[in-house]
């Protein structure tokens, strides 16, 4: 992780908080639900708080947000975690959990209450949303906001207590129903729900929504600067209302604070980062699961064999900012393609292979050839690769019928094979439906180890395997898995799912791969030369994933 953390305009706000407060210890929060896995624009979220937290020598927390039971599971808490270490981005605050502070929260609902700022409303859903107004239009008082304390309070008892059904009655903060803002006109802050918990089991019946919990949960964890995506800007009055009109003594380490700040969210071409749209592609098998290597997920990623380094150089490359934007997937391929450049090992795997006979070499022969692990770092070693008399090459450096400027292997041509023989093509043998089941070869013997030859200008060099050697092996290839570029705008009457990419993944069997590729370690990162990076998979025995092909086509 990179050890210069460059400034942006979160970073401007701390600098003026500092300079009002030098002995402010700055202290960030990441918040997620646990009811999916974390998704590359989750990433940009640790990253922020987590590098901002660093930057000033703060604290950073986990703290999962635990108050919708419904959706919640105990997989994707451990899901979740996995991933925070997994980025090299360990909680030096603390692990929390949003349903710990359950009972301060409803200390502090009765406080409300008390106070003559909360009401307990028997308006249904549809009826709030009915009162509510709109951008317009002032809403309406509901007809239940003038009940006594006393009454609010038996309500609210009884609503702790189980005596409701789901959705009969709400508990709503009491501030403004003529407010501009809409998230202000007197918001649900408690609902009932009759759903275990699978922290705190069946103690409670009602839950706190987020808005509500949210800033409690931050306030007494000392949370100084509670940085969010920006669509909670507009709820940012609500949450410094919330803040504002409890009573939090002394367990809050900062009156100023916390305060609420906000970014753009990371949405990238090509992929959805709507936990539900996920879900879906998951429960409709439409994909392998959560870590399918084309799902923007973290774990898929990790599959895919993208690197923490590489996340967040794309994070950091996308830019923190306000402005709401869609980042190229391209970007994200560059900065792993880059990364891998400079430390895969290079080795060689014939995807799609046809075989050659060398028809001047001896039937019973074994030599070897000395390649480099990497041809720009002499310290990576060599390794040794078996030549024998009948080889594999790749489909695509072979064409009957070339077209201009094909400088591979054709009829009568000449062509290198890397690092050993210069060959010539003689012969072809046909299969009875007319696909090529072999080509007959000379090499030129005096050409071993790239040898000079005699004035020849050979301009082609392929890859190659020894056919007694080689190594069966599968290979995943992947694309977008959509085909529409933006996601997010999708035309009307048309689903996300109408857009997926029925291309977005093949797999290749009995492609053959050098020796030491037999029996590698799930998570091993390779360069296949003249294909692209891979990774042993860490899902399915004897496979290697396709992480991104060697062509760059991102420009800054």
């Amino acid at each position: 992780m990179e050890t210069e953390i460059k400034g942006n305009f979160i970073h401007d706000i701390i600098d003026e908080d500092l300079s009002v407060n030098p002995s402010l210890k700055v202290h960030t929060r990441f918040p997620p639900e646990p009811n999916g896995y974390l998704h590359i624009g989750s990433a940009k979220a640790i990253w922020i708080n987590y590098m901002t937290a660093k930057k000033y020598g703060g604290l950073f927390n986990l703290r999962y947000d635990d108050t919708n039971p419904s959706k919640e599971d105990n997989e994707y808490v451990e899901s979740i975690y996995e991933d925070l270490k997994w980025l090299g981005c360990e909680p030096t605050g603390g692990i929390f959990y949003g349903s710990d502070y359950f009972d301060k929260c409803y200390e502090f609902a009765v406080q409300l209450i008390r106070q003559g700022d909360a009401y307990v409303c028997d308006l249904s859903q549809d009826e709030m949303r009915e009162y509510r107004g709109t951008l317009t239009e002032p809403g309406k008082n509901s007809p239940y906001r003038d009940r006594s304390v006393e009454e609010n309070l038996e309500l609210f008892e009884r609503m702790k207590n189980g005596e409701f059904p789901n959705g009969a009655k709400t508990l709503r903060a009491k501030i403004d129903m003529a407010s501009p803002n809409l998230n202000m006109r007197d918001p649900a802050i408690y609902r009932i729900v009759h759903t275990p918990h699978h922290r705190q089991g069946n103690k409670w019946c009602i839950y706190p929504l987020y808005d509500y919990a949210h800033p409690i949960q931050d306030a007494l964890e000392g949370i100084t600067h509670s940085l969010c995506s920006i669509e909670f800007e507009n709820h940012r009055p609500l949450y410094e209302w919330v803040v504002d009109h409890i009573n939090l003594g002394g367990e809050v380490k900062h009156r100023e604070f916390p305060k609420q700040r906000e970014f753009a969210r990371l949405n990238v071409t090509h992929t959805v980062m709507s936990k539900r749209y996920l879900r879906q592609l998951v429960e409709e098998r439409l994909v392998d699961g959560w870590d399918d290597p084309r799902m923007p997920t973290l774990c898929a990623l990790r599959r895919r064999g993208y690197t923490p380094h590489a996340i967040f150089d794309f994070v950091e490359r996308a830019g923190v900012s306000k402005a709401l934007s869609v980042v190229d997937i391209e970007l994200l391929e560059h900065c792993i393609r880059e990364e891998l450049n400079e430390s895969a090992p290079r080795r060689i795997a014939v995807l799609h292979p046809v075989k050659v006979v060398i028809t001047n070499y001896p039937e019973d022969k074994t030599e070897y050839f000395t390649l480099p692990n990497h041809p720009q770092h002499p310290e990576m070693g060599t390794r040794e690769l078996p030549f024998t008399r009948e080889l594999y090459i790749d489909a695509d450096d072979f064409a009957e019928v070339p077209p201009p400027k094909f400088f591979r292997l054709k009829p009568d041509g000449e062509v290198r094979l890397m690092g050993a023989y210069i060959i010539r093509l003689n012969e072809i043998v046909k299969n009875e439906d007319g696909t090529v089941r072999e080509l007959r070869c000379t090499a030129d013997l005096e050409s071993g180890n790239g040898n000079p030859v005699d004035g020849r200008k050979i301009k082609g060099t392929i890859h190659w395997l020894s056919a007694a050697y080689a190594h069966d092996t599968n290979v995943m290839l992947y694309d977008h898995l959509f085909t529409l570029e933006n996601v997010a705008d999708i035309p009307e009457g048309k689903g996300f799912d109408d857009y997926l990419n029925l291309n977005s993944v093949v797999r290749l069997e009995h492609v053959k791969a050098e020796p030491s590729l037999a029996g590698i370690q799930p998570g091993e990162r390779f360069q296949f030369v003249r294909t692209g990076y891979f990774i042993s998979d860490s899902k399915y025995e004897n496979t290697f994933n396709c992480i991104v092909g060697l062509k760059d086509s991102y420009k800054a």
